[in-house]
């Protein structure tokens, strides 16, 4: 394989030019999870994934409880298929609890404020209630627990991880918080070696061709535990080395995948957030264009041909849509045609009529 091949192998991998999912939930299970701290492009990033699929589709998954909203990886929010978040959340988030110990104590964040948190909360949400941060912050603080500071948050966050929290619908435009277990009716129950497993395999055929440190970057999983995955499953799995490194990705990856293509991706999209290397598909002299003062907001990129050509911004309106592209080169016609298209689909997906504007 060339670096071309593998970029065109990771769009069919993830969907983007290989649309065999047609559920929200098939999406997000093909691909193990999906980033999701920008709620919007989140949405975004599960629809571009099948033609057809509308924003209020997204929506009506999330109410479903198909899929929902957590923190499974890294300390970050994932849109992850609701019967496999508790075996997600078991395996990944004891090294994130761990971890997050000494900002706890700069916090004052003791055990026994944790454990208050979690017995208002859950007092408060019984029989199916789902409420808004501010609502949640309101408990907290009218019972002595100060949120200021970053405090509530990292309550919801430890909560969450400790699943008995997640995100349930949201309330205009808010998340709002719900409990885990009257959320989740159904769960794929797999723990330890199986659990590593399932993880590896899933995540280097959802997201290969990758290297066993883009899978150890992305899940935050311990070396050994990482490798141990990996072993375990490349039975399953084909491998080839391309400047030194060794990739790996499933086996029935087709002998011709679809090229010459272009694709509007938000800002936090698996293509580029699925790797602790990004420089086969973003030049590096382009990086702070993508990440402005290296300030961890990921803009949305143009993606042609595997390779990230530029950047986006949507301008939302009433009734339509305006997209802006900032090119990193000057664009021919027929880019210019194949973003054009692009940009059709996610004004479809919105239900809003689309300009386009190049800057």
């Amino acid at each position: 394989m060339k670096v071309e091949d593998i970029l065109h192998a990771r769009l069919h991998n993830q969907l983007i030019s290989n649309h065999s999912a047609k559920t929200p939930a098939e999406i997000i299970s093909g691909m193990v999870a999906i980033q999701a701290q920008d709620y919007l492009g989140a949405k975004w990033s599960i629809g571009l994934r099948y033609p057809g699929l509308t924003d209020s589709d997204i929506d009506q998954a999330i109410i479903s409880k198909s899929i929902i909203r957590t923190w499974p990886m890294r300390g970050t929010l994932h849109f992850v298929s609701a019967i496999d978040a508790r075996w997600m959340l078991r395996l990944l988030t004891p090294r994130i609890i761990s971890g997050s110990a000494g900002r706890h104590r700069q916090l004052e964040l003791d055990e026994a404020t944790l454990n208050k948190s979690m017995d208002l909360l859950i007092r408060a949400m019984e029989g199916g209630k789902q409420l808004m941060r501010n609502e949640v912050y309101q408990i907290l603080e009218d019972n002595g627990i100060p949120t200021t500071g970053q405090r509530g948050i990292h309550i919801i966050n430890y909560l969450a991880q400790k699943q008995i929290l997640c995100h349930g619908v949201h309330n205009e435009k808010q998340a709002t918080y719900t409990l885990f277990d009257e959320w989740i009716t159904e769960s794929k129950n797999i723990e330890g070696e199986e659990a590593l497993a399932e993880l590896a395999y899933r995540y280097f055929a959802g997201h290969g061709p990758a290297t066993i440190n883009d899978f150890i970057w992305w899940t935050g999983l311990k070396i050994s535990d990482a490798k141990n995955g990996l072993n375990a499953v490349k039975d399953r799995l084909q491998s080839f080395e391309v400047n030194k490194k060794i990739y790996w990705t499933s086996t029935n990856l087709p002998d011709q995948v679809k090229k010459n293509s272009a694709y509007l991706l938000p800002g936090f999209d698996e293509y580029m957030l699925g790797y602790a290397d990004r420089s086969l598909s973003l030049d590096p002299m382009f990086s702070n264009r993508i990440v402005p003062g290296n300030n961890g907001v990921f803009m949305p990129t143009i993606v042609i041909n595997g390779k990230v050509e530029g950047t986006w911004k949507r301008i939302l309106k009433t009734d339509k849509v305006v997209i802006e592209i900032f090119p990193f080169y000057k664009l021919t016609a027929s880019k210019i045609k194949s973003i054009t298209k692009e940009a059709k689909k996610y004004g479809s997906f919105l239900d809003k009529t689309v300009t386009l504007e190049v800057r």
